[in-house]
């Protein structure tokens, strides 16, 4: 295994590194900024052909919301902790809440960007970060790691970021280049996925990036109730399947949101 591969397993948990690090760069230094992920360990998450394929049931009804525009603690105050979903640890993000550079060549996918920097748009009133583990699979290869990105809007933001997002997937699903500070990184694929809902509403996708040439399957999935969002974010840096994000996970953040 290549040092650059170990370095972007080692960056699972941390969002904010991901153009530099998961999607690769054109001029061949994918990887160097792993280490951004302080004490992140390398993992890959546990990846099915279908993402939905341990879904939990739709919802019955649209949750109702109090519409409050929560500032930090308030959103720290909804983020899961550990021992509400079974076997899970959650944590602070390693490695920092410091915000990527990347930049999109084509303006329509500029929203898919946005979030990959783990900087949704339009800019949220407040941002918490966590990173969610599952605690019964430490030390495997496969151990499911998770991070969520919770975000608060003023007035009608939160609608918009959810419809930006749902107009750039359509837009870009033929894959989109972005630029930084560290060099161009090139995705060469977006596409929706078929992923329960959940909140007032949701959108899940998959974007493509690559490292040493390599397949890199990213998901996300994003959920609105109310001003608040909060983004999911897998990978797979080693199989190149689609990887899977826990349906029960999702549910239970969902269930917190105002």
């Amino acid at each position: 295994m290549t040092k650059a591969r170990t370095a972007a397993m080692a960056a699972t948990t941390a969002v904010l590194v991901l153009a530099a690090v998961a999607c690769g760069q054109d001029g061949g230094t994918s990887g160097q900024d792993g280490g951004k992920a302080a004490g992140a360990k390398p993992s890959r998450t546990r990846s099915s052909e279908s993402a939905g394929e341990s879904a939990a049931p739709s919802p019955t009804s649209t949750p109702t919301s109090s519409g409050q525009v929560l500032d930090r603690a308030g959103l720290a105050g909804i983020a899961l902790t550990t021992g509400e979903v079974a076997s899970y640890e959650v944590t602070p993000m390693q490695g920092g809440e410091e915000t990527g550079t990347e930049r999109s060549e084509n303006k329509d996918c500029r929203p898919l960007v946005a979030v990959i920097n783990g900087a949704p748009e339009p800019a949220p009133a407040a941002t918490v970060f966590r990173t969610v583990m599952d605690a019964s699979e430490e030390g495997r290869d496969d151990q499911t790691v998770v991070t969520e990105i919770l975000t608060s809007h003023p007035k009608d933001a939160a609608q918009q970021l959810m419809r930006g997002v749902r107009d750039a997937v359509r837009a870009c699903a033929g894959g989109f280049r972005t630029s930084s500070e560290d060099g161009p990184s090139t995705y060469t694929e977006v596409k929706q996925l078929p992923l329960p809902p959940a909140g007032q509403e949701s959108i899940a996708y998959q974007v493509t990036g690559s490292i040493e040439g390599d397949r890199v399957p990213l998901l996300f999935q994003l959920v609105r109730t109310g001003s608040t969002v909060v983004t999911f974010y897998v990978a797979d840096f080693l199989t190149g399947k689609t990887p899977e994000l826990p349906a029960g996970l999702v549910a239970a953040q969902a269930a917190k949101l105002p």
